[in-house]
């Protein structure tokens, strides 16, 4: 009961629709933010220094000057890309450790079906017959 539970669930769980669900909800919720945070906190502080003491968020190209200025924000652009960046790969390596668990949930269930077999042998006439058979269609004896 359990064990047949559990194999349905596995093949619930590794539908391709619900993993591309499962990959959404991480990319959207919580590491989307590990990440932007790992990109501006870590990473690009050290960039920066050794680019001459550079804050990539600063970094801005003015299109108008004076109280409001009309700017296009570059520096947040590369921070966001290498935040796309790193989540991409992180993904990428999702999916290739899915696709490795599948393939081997494949082998396994056709390795399952090739061990339980389809035919047996009738013990009167040593014909193969099919395993559901009640009577044996070559010498017409009852199986039991």
């Amino acid at each position: 009961m359990l064990k047949s539970f559990i194999t349905e669930f596995k093949k619930f769980a590794m539908r391709g629709n619900v993993i591309d669900m499962a990959v959404g909800i991480i990319i959207g919720a919580a590491f989307g933010k590990i990440v932007d945070s790992l990109v501006k906190d870590i990473l690009m502080p050290p960039i920066g220094l050794l680019l001459g003491k550079v804050d990539f968020s600063d970094l801005k190209l003015y299109l108008t000057h004076g109280n409001d200025p009309v700017t296009i924000n570059y520096g947040l652009f590369i921070n966001a890309l290498i935040s796309f960046l790193i989540v991409a790969f992180a993904v990428f390596i999702l999916i290739k450790a899915i696709n490795k668990v599948q393939t081997k949930m494949v082998k396994e269930e056709k390795a399952e079906q090739a061990a339980t077999p389809d035919v047996k042998t009738c013990p009167y006439c040593c014909t193969e017959i099919p395993v559901k058979a009640t009577r044996c269609p070559h010498c017409t004896s009852e199986l039991k």
